[in-house]
């Protein structure tokens, strides 16, 4: 009603401003005219018949205004109106539907003017009724009740093929994934979540019941204020749903969100940082001290990825080198560590005259050997080795059997006689460590 008063009020308006308005102001300006004019333009709009001819002018033309006016307004159009959205009518505690359309077309077909007026009034919701139907595939119609009866509607699409199935539950053991991990601060890491749930229900027709490997909250770290070490409890975790390669499956979870406590720490540990020289000095010439600026580094990750790291290598090219040079280096992260406190060092290589140095009979260690196998060695020279040590002298001076490993690899070796490589290490980078005889001769038999 409110809106078909506002519609009058428009169209008063219209007439008093195309209309009467004009009308007024034409008389007034004859009127004007009439009184200051000679006598003969006096008579002849006094006379009865001068009155009557301006009068018949004026209303073919009001009239043929009018008509124009009034066959705009009553001539048939149609309007379209677009993404109306579905009313789905069923028992949604019992059934599953799927194939209800979200959204309908509407288009109305009417006069101008009633087309108006339903374009002012609310629009109501397309209706599809499904509450009496049993699971199954059914084509249903769709419908909608316009505000006004003398306009045509028209539903696209207006049938539905829709599929019910019968709405099953279980229960499933509730995970959770941590998404956005890398805003958070590079030296802080989550320890712990703990869920205030472990399980839920999951609703739904059976064959996507089937396919959902986990149910996992998202633990989305932007959600998350104002991360600091210490406990946080995050509310209303979505829960989601996936198949077993990790795609989303549409159902229904209840409850659909839960709260996380989350443990935030800030695990660290300081390594040394190891400078490890790459090539081959000059001839004759063999490292006689390396620095470097950085000596250790604090590494920042969770507590599973720093106890498996011990040192942070730094490789340097020293190939061909003869004199003492300067690097300028980057210290990488290594794999897992967030963040690390110092990302550059200056190495400094000093250079001196290279010596030789043998120690004999060092014991050899066997490494990698089977448990069902025993072993000996063919020989007493087979037992030991002697190492050929080369370095500047000062080095090579402070070098004992202690602190040279002198062993060989017996993975893969089966019973029977081998010669195997003698492999030689030390801790020393500033020294090259070789072996003086390259292979060994051992026996390797089968316990009894």
């Amino acid at each position: 009603m409110n809106n078909f008063v506002l519609f009058l009020k428009r169209l008063l308006r219209f007439f008093d401003k195309k209309i009467i308005t004009p009308l007024t102001k034409f008389f007034v300006w004859i009127t004007e005219k009439v009184n200051g004019s000679s006598k003969t333009f006096e008579k002849m709009f006094s006379k009865k018949s001068s009155l009557v001819i301006v009068s018949l002018i004026l209303s073919i033309g009001i009239f043929f205004y009018v008509d124009t006016k009034s066959t705009t307004i009553s001539e048939t159009s149609a309007e379209v109106l677009y993404n109306q959205k579905v009313n789905a009518i069923y028992n949604e505690e019992a059934y599953v539907i799927e194939g209800i359309p979200e959204t309908v077309d509407i288009t109305m077909i009417g006069r101008k003017s009633d087309l108006y007026l339903a374009k002012q009034l609310p629009i109501d919701a397309v209706d599809i009724d499904l509450k009496d139907l049993k699971p199954g595939t059914h084509k249903v119609t769709l419908k909608y009740s316009g505000s006004i009866d003398t306009i045509s509607y028209k539903i696209d699409p207006s049938v539905a093929t829709v599929v019910v199935y019968s709405k099953m539950s279980e229960v499933r053991t509730l995970s959770y994934d941590i998404i956005n991990q890398d805003k958070l601060d590079s030296r802080l890491s989550i320890s712990s979540v703990e869920l205030d749930r472990q399980e839920v229900i999951i609703k739904g027709p059976q064959y996507k019941l089937d396919k959902v490997a986990n149910v996992k909250a998202l633990v989305d770290i932007n959600n998350i204020a104002k991360p600091e070490v210490g406990e946080i409890t995050l509310e209303n975790v979505k829960l989601v749903a996936y198949d077993e390669m990790g795609n989303i499956i549409d159902i229904e979870i209840v409850p659909n969100k839960v709260n996380a406590k989350i443990t935030i720490t800030s695990p660290s540990k300081v390594v040394p940082v190891n400078v490890i020289p790459v090539g081959n000095l000059a001839f004759g010439k063999a490292i006689s001290n390396i620095s470097s600026s950085v000596n250790s580094v604090t590494i920042y990750g969770d507590e599973a990825t720093l106890s498996n790291i011990k040192s942070i290598d730094v490789e340097i090219d020293v190939d061909g080198l003869d004199s003492t040079k300067k690097y300028p280096t980057t210290i990488k992260k290594p794999n897992g560590v967030r963040y690390i406190s110092e990302t550059y060092t200056n190495i400094t290589v000093d250079v001196g005259t290279e010596t030789v140095k043998e120690i004999e009979n060092v014991q050899l260690v066997y490494e990698n050997l089977s448990d069902n196998y025993s072993i000996n060695a063919a020989s007493n020279e087979d037992k030991y080795a002697t190492v050929i040590l080369r370095g500047v002298e000062s080095v090579l001076d402070e070098i004992t059997e202690d602190d040279i490993k002198v062993y060989v690899d017996l993975k893969g070796y089966g019973p029977g006689t081998h010669d195997i490589d003698v492999i030689v290490s030390g801790d020393d980078v500033r020294v090259s460590y070789e072996a003086k005889v390259k292979k060994v001769t051992l026996i390797i038999s089968q316990k009894r």
